[in-house]
């Protein structure tokens, strides 16, 4: 494609060139006109000079009788006195382009046809005969003068000045071209760069720039295109950092996103999403909902949004492998603005925990108000015994008080139990760290339970490491770890049965194991042990004297001092609770 300086270039020069080849033909055609004119004139005028100067001496015969014709040979052109009957009477200077015969034979007819008409010599001779009749005293015809001439000095003439013309025009062509060249290119340089400009723009790259000329004709376009260039530029990265924006809040937020064009087709995912269902962008980008889904109500729900267009909000149990998940899930049509059907967004809201946190709540209130039930319908009913009986016998009061007071410290366990766990779960819940001999502590809480272990023929044996290891921790709060820990060991193994503390350490941290030989736990109930009131064997841990809480009040202290514990079970084998704590820092 020409540039349209090149366009404008060539129109220009071709539209000049034609109207100055015009006016030159016109020019030549006036100026050849102009000179034969000229020339005919002058033939006449000196044809019809030697015709009255023979007149004016008596005619033909007289001035041929006096030797007057000498007087011809000082015309320029071939001069000719022929006699009316055609007889040549005199010639000089005879033409070179045509024979004489042929020349004579011309005089002749001329002569017989008694004509003053000018006679052209076809075949490109440029040859003119030029008659004059002479007529005698009496009005008879004496014969004609006959000047004959050639028109090569005037085509030579017309020839120079085609030549002329020529050179004039290809000079001027030349001239024109270069100071055309000079203006379009002065004109049409700022406009072809601001079409590139253009060109660019549309392409996309808005960091495009023109130059911007500073003459007044093309300053307006090249600073108008500019400022549109920095205009889309601006809005291009306002765009860019809103999708970024955008992209990255639905990557990144707290639940599970997808987008289903109008087509039915997945067109985005983020990344909560794909870990929550365990897939990956392949699998699912760009096919159709209902072939990938695998889920059944949300595939029934999202048909239900394409036909009523309208949001729904609906709670589904989804099964996840091995498990089952409560999901809130947010659908709603999107439609642009012109009405246009663009498709469908669904938000997965991941409410397990909060299903979870709301059943241990209700178990919660269901077992408090079970473990204070029994002890106080016990001290009610014994009340009641003891004030519609006997008060006389001292042994049956004696018996119903102890059983009340027994009651009676079983509340006050667990209510302070409730307290100390409420206190632990605090925000504002602080350990008073100190460096702390781990040894010592493992060693104290050993001797405090020898008695109750060989009371119940138990083997305790407390394996303390040959260094020792130092912590930063809350004596009275580690204290109470272990305590339970070991207290539940004791509790939960059969008479016979043994019961190891091992302490342990490497570079960073310590650890504490407490294995018993007991009846140990199932492999589902494992991760349960922790939450309040949950117990294995609840009857066994009711009649020893158990609230429930101990756990729960374990895993929070261990958590306070940034430590772990885990758990390792087998039914009718043992457990073994293994507590992992930082080691101070030397």
């Amino acid at each position: 494609m020409m540039k349209f300086r090149s366009k404008l270039l060539l129109a220009i020069v071709s539209l000049i060139a034609f109207v100055v080849t015009l006016l030159s033909v016109l020019l030549v055609t006036l100026f050849e006109r102009h000179n034969y004119t000229n020339f005919k004139n002058e033939q006449e005028q000196q044809v019809a000079s030697i015709s009255a100067y023979i007149e004016n001496h008596g005619g033909i015969d007289a001035f041929m009788e006096t030797g007057q014709t000498s007087n011809l040979e000082m015309v320029g052109s071939s001069v000719a006195i022929v006699s009316a009957d055609g007889e040549i009477l005199f010639i000089d200077n005879p033409p070179e382009a045509l024979s004489i015969d042929r020349h004579e034979t011309n005089l002749k007819e001329l002569a017989e046809a008694k004509t003053d008409e000018i006679k052209k010599i076809d075949g490109g001779l440029n040859l003119y005969y030029i008659p004059v009749t002479l007529t005698g005293n009496d009005g008879e015809t004496e014969g004609s003068v006959i000047l004959t001439s050639e028109l090569q000095d005037i085509k030579q003439l017309n020839d120079n000045a085609w030549y002329v013309i020529f050179a004039t025009i290809a000079l001027s062509l030349v001239i024109i071209v270069i100071i055309t060249n000079k203006i379009a290119t002065r004109f049409t340089k700022p406009i072809e760069a601001a079409t590139n400009t253009a060109i660019e723009l549309a392409k996309g790259n808005f960091r495009a720039r023109t130059y911007e000329d500073p003459s007044e004709e093309t300053r307006l376009l090249s600073s108008s295109i500019n400022v549109l260039a920095r205009n889309l530029q601006e809005m291009e990265i306002s765009q860019e950092t809103q999708q970024h924006r955008l992209l990255t809040l639905i990557e990144n937020i707290g639940s599970g996103v997808m987008l289903i064009d109008s087509k039915g087709y997945i067109t985005l995912m983020n990344k909560t999403y794909k870990q929550l269902f365990n897939v990956s962008s392949n699998d699912y980008l760009y096919h159709l909902y209902y072939e990938v889904l695998q889920y059944e109500d949300v595939s029934h729900l999202i048909e239900e949004i394409f036909i009523t267009e309208k949001s729904v909000k609906r709670q589904l149990v989804l099964s996840l492998q091995i498990e089952r998940k409560y999901f809130e899930v947010y659908g709603a049509p999107i439609i642009g603005n012109v009405d246009e059907w663009k498709g469908i967004v669904l938000v997965f809201h991941d409410i397990t925990e909060l299903k979870r946190l709301e059943q241990m709540r209700q178990d919660f209130v269901a077992n408090v108000s079970h473990e204070l039930r029994t002890p106080i319908t016990s001290i009610k009913g014994f009340s009641e015994t003891l004030l519609d009986g006997d008060l006389k016998n001292e042994k049956i009061i004696r018996d119903f008080l102890t059983i009340v007071l027994k009651e009676s410290e079983r509340m006050q366990a667990l209510i302070q139990e409730l307290l100390e766990l409420s206190k632990i779960e605090n925000q504002e819940f602080k350990l008073s760290l100190t460096k702390v001999d781990l040894n010592n502590i493992i060693s104290e809480i050993g001797t405090m339970f020898n008695r109750k272990a060989e009371m119940k023929d138990i083997n305790l044996e407390v394996k303390l490491s040959e260094m020792p290891i130092v912590i930063d921790a809350d004596p009275y709060r580690l204290k109470q770890i272990f305590i339970n820990l070991i207290s539940n060991a004791i509790n939960y193994t059969p008479t016979g049965g043994k019961v190891t503390v091992f302490i342990s350490q490497n570079e960073k941290y310590a650890f504490v194991e407490v294995k018993d030989t007991g009846v140990g736990i199932e492999k589902d109930e494992i991760p349960r042990i922790f939450e309040r009131f949950y117990r294995v064997d609840r009857a066994r841990s009711r009649n020893s004297g158990g609230t429930g809480l101990g756990l729960a009040i374990v895993k929070h202290l261990v958590e306070a001092h940034k430590g772990y514990i885990t758990v390792e079970s087998e039914r009718g084998k043992g457990t073994s609770f293994i507590v992992k704590l930082r080691k101070r820092r030397k």
